[in-house]
């Protein structure tokens, strides 16, 4: 197995390194990782058992495959101080906003995937996009792929539509928790327990997620077998549709893939 090595490890890093050693794809003496401060790095090495330093030229030096899971006004500095540890590897990028072109102009003709990865990695349930610099080839977005398998799904998109994926899935656990708790509100509106009202939405969630990542039917099928004519389901459904919820999501995701691309 490649040694990998993690500039910064934060929560997104964290909960992919514990995906990758729960799952078996790599174990504690290939990772090694870089925080600011020995307080985090001691925190993290005991947490995740792996070894954490606070330099990252050492981290760069001694891994094969570099992940930068910096803040992105941190990126460039961060590369400019490890670039001559680069040599050729591989940049894995988990940095919001920061251009595949952005790095390879420090890191010359290394190859580099830019990642965008959200929130349900800590559960093992994320979703990820990838899109390849310039200079990654298949084996490179096989590998990606492969490693972060092992914390969820995973898509390979053009770069220009990485904003999208940022607005779908990046920020969209976001969405669904202001639908789980509008609706749980609605319950409680009419009489019912909040923690009751939230369950009920939580696992209607999850149930319907499952069955529609299952299905056999179209999406719009799935709803008009719930929404039987002349039943409550209908009402509901045409409530929906007279609101213009199809108009909210368009405006919501453009507006949060106009503000993703505007970070970059």
């Amino acid at each position: 197995m490649k040694k990998l090595g993690f500039i910064g490890c934060g929560e997104m890093a964290s909960a992919i390194i514990k995906g990758l050693l729960n799952s078996g794809f790599t174990n504690i003496t290939d990772i090694l990782a870089s925080t600011h401060t020995d307080k985090s790095a001691s925190d993290r090495s005991k947490t995740l058992k792996i070894t954490v330093i606070t330099n990252n030229k050492e981290v760069a030096k001694n891994s094969e495959i570099i992940i930068l899971a910096t803040k992105p006004n941190q990126i460039k500095n961060v590369l400019n101080e490890i670039k001559e540890e680069i040599n050729g590897k591989l940049v894995v990028s988990i940095a919001a906003g920061v251009k595949t072109s952005n790095i390879e102009e420090i890191v010359d003709k290394s190859p580099v995937v830019r990642v965008m990865p959200n929130t349900p990695m800590l559960v093992s349930e994320g979703m990820c996009g990838i899109c390849l610099g310039k200079f990654a080839t298949e084996k490179e977005e096989k590998f990606v792929t492969d490693m972060l398998s092992q914390v969820g799904k995973v898509i390979t998109v053009p770069e220009n539509q990485i904003d999208i994926v940022t607005a779908i899935s990046g920020s969209g656990p976001a969405f669904f928790y202001q639908i789980f708790e509008d609706m749980a509100q609605a319950g409680v509106k009419l009489g019912m327990d909040y923690e009751k009202a939230l369950m009920l939405a939580i696992q209607t969630g999850i149930g319907s997620a499952k069955m529609t990542l299952n299905r056999t039917k179209t999406v719009p099928e799935l709803v008009s077998s719930v929404a039987t004519k002349g039943g409550c389901t209908e009402v509901g459904v045409n409530t929906m549709k007279e609101l213009n919820s199809t108009k909210l999501f368009e405006e919501i995701i453009k507006n949060t893939a106009q503000k993703a691309s505007e970070l970059g």
